[in-house]
């Protein structure tokens, strides 16, 4: 009797322990539980082996059988169902139908240049932190968690979270940490401390690291979701500015691997309450449902199996560049944005995909350009004098053409420029202390003669011919920019640089011209095409 009772309280103590911290998911495709469930027998063959000694007794036998089977099942079975050389086909159907896509400016809009991300996750970081340290006692109590990327009413901010800075900390303030922070992804300047939504103050009860029954992953777990994979817990704001945990729901297709989301769950981050969504049922303020991780191994599994395992020659197959970005498209719906290449290429793609973030939706843009790599290293060559460093690019539709922007910082992390690059050629770079001078230099790179990209294929442009009132000029960043105003309209004033016409510097007043420009601009017009209708240059 003594016997069975320490044998039974063991096992409920190391059951107990094996739940508890290590939070297995009990469920087919899953080995943790198995791994656990063989120590906690292996211990008991031992404590019974210290009772009955060199005995064989049936629980050893039966507990070296389950054991056994327990091995085959964590070892064995997932080298047999998840093989890559056996189940290449599986693995490269997980990413779904990817469909070709004929006009990136159908799924793209062009953007205005208030809208355009200028702040990356490390610069909200720095942001962050230095708001957060100009208050002493919240500082000393918290630290921020991580950035993410989120469409809160039309307008893109990195949110974050504050989170507990230890175990004493959180001792002392079980009822949660003090709200959260905001940072424009567009305006630097706009950085927010927010601690009370409509006057309720914000309290992060659940999160990540905390301890015992505070803490974000075994809350769930114990609430339901032992059976269930979940991953990817991203702190999110609904468009009133209630903070939620996002965590995604998942199964493996591929015997042990082959992770697919399946769902999501909303958790309550003060109360703890949780409540589960399908995808296509998913809140529409919820941005991130497919986890980045997913995807890129998805896309990396889909242009590897092109042709099976055995594939030796490389041949047709694909890989993404380094690096995936959240892009937004006009329909203000996330993607996944990421490069194609082929294998063994370095500064070249052969297109590009937009992924929903939600549905998994998978769009294949066949484009030849140069990869986010490159066109960083074109940036900074540009300005390599002094000596910046480009964020990562995002990929944006300037005038209907796909184009990198990133910003510019110095080694103390600040943004001092903003550089264009076009995905279809990396030569083609426009650079400026702002957005409005970076997107005047690239048009002008656009527009110059001898590129590769026709710009007036794209954009919808005005002619008109009149004479010249007044021109100037201006010299910044080391690019000349002449300014035009034109007799009969006194409310449009047109700027172009030399690289459009070698006309515009030989061009004064009273001249007649003809200009053509692009009518979506504002204030200051730039200038498509400019032709002064007093001089005729002809070759020899």
């Amino acid at each position: 009797m003594k016997k069975i009772a320490l044998i039974g309280g063991v096992t409920l103590l190391l059951t107990f322990i094996v739940l508890y911290f290590t939070l297995p998911t009990i469920a087919y495709g899953f080995n943790a539980w198995s791994m656990g469930l063989t120590c906690i027998i292996t211990v008991i063959l031992i404590i019974e082996s210290g009772y009955s000694g060199k005995q064989i007794t049936v629980f050893k036998t039966v507990g070296s059988i389950v054991v056994l089977l327990l091995l085959i099942y964590t070892f064995l079975l997932p080298m047999i169902t998840t093989s890559a050389v056996i189940r290449s086909g599986a693995y490269r159907d997980l990413i779904g139908e990817v469909k070709m896509g004929k006009d990136f400016t159908e799924q793209v809009a062009p953007i205005s240049t208030e809208e355009i991300r200028i702040v990356d996750q490390y610069t909200a970081n720095r942001l962050g932190d230095k708001v957060l340290g100009s208050i002493p006692s919240l500082g000393s109590q918290a630290y921020l968690g991580e950035f993410s990327i989120q469409n809160v009413k039309g307008e893109l901010f990195w949110v974050a979270p504050l989170l507990h800075s230890g175990f004493f900390k959180w001792n002392n303030n079980k009822d949660g940490t003090p709200g959260y922070v905001m940072v424009s992804a567009s305006n630097e300047r706009d950085v927010r401390l927010i601690q009370d939504v409509k006057g309720k103050p914000v309290r992060i009860k659940y999160q990540p690291g905390a301890y015992f029954g505070s803490d974000l992953s075994r809350h769930v777990y114990f609430n339901g979701y032992m059976t269930k994979g979940y991953t990817d817990f991203s702190f999110e704001i609904d468009d009133e500015g209630n903070p939620y945990w996002i965590i995604t729901l998942y199964k493996r297709e591929v015997g042990f691997s082959g992770e697919n989301a399946t769902g999501v769950i909303v958790v309550d981050v003060a109360n703890g309450d949780i409540k589960e969504y399908s995808i296509e049922d998913a809140p529409k303020w919820i941005d991130r449902i497919q986890p980045e991780k997913f995807i890129s191994r998805q896309l990396d599994d889909w242009g590897e199996f092109v042709h099976g395992y055995f594939n030796f020659s490389n041949k047709n197959k694909l890989t993404t560049t380094k690096g995936i970005s959240l892009v937004y498209g006009s329909d203000d719906r996330s993607y996944w944005y990421t490069g194609l290449t082929s294998v063994g290429s370095d500064e070249g793609t052969v297109g590009f995909v937009l992924v929903d973030t939600r549905t998994k939706e998978t769009v294949w843009y066949r484009q030849v350009g140069a990869t986010e790599q490159a066109a960083r290293s074109s940036a900074m060559g540009k300005v390599q004098e002094k000596g910046y460093v480009a964020s990562f690019p995002i990929t944006y539709n300037i005038t209907g053409i796909p184009t990198y922007v990133m910003s510019l910082k110095d080694r103390a992390g600040l943004i001092k420029m903003i550089a264009m690059v076009s995905v279809e050629d990396y030569t083609i770079v426009g650079v400026g202390n702002n957005i409005k001078e970076a997107l005047r230099s690239y048009k002008n790179s656009l527009n110059s003669k001898g590129n590769s990209i026709s710009a007036g294929s794209y954009d919808e442009s005005k002619a008109i011919e009149a004479q010249v009132k007044r021109i100037a000029n201006d010299i910044r960043n080391g690019n000349t920019n002449y300014y035009i105003m034109l007799e009969g309209h006194p409310h449009k004033l047109f700027v172009g640089s030399s690289l459009i016409s070698g006309e515009l510097p030989i061009t004064q007043a009273g001249d007649s011209v003809r200009v053509k420009y692009d009518e979506n601009s504002t204030e200051i017009i730039d200038i498509v095409n400019f032709d002064n209708l007093n001089v005729d240059l002809k070759k020899n």
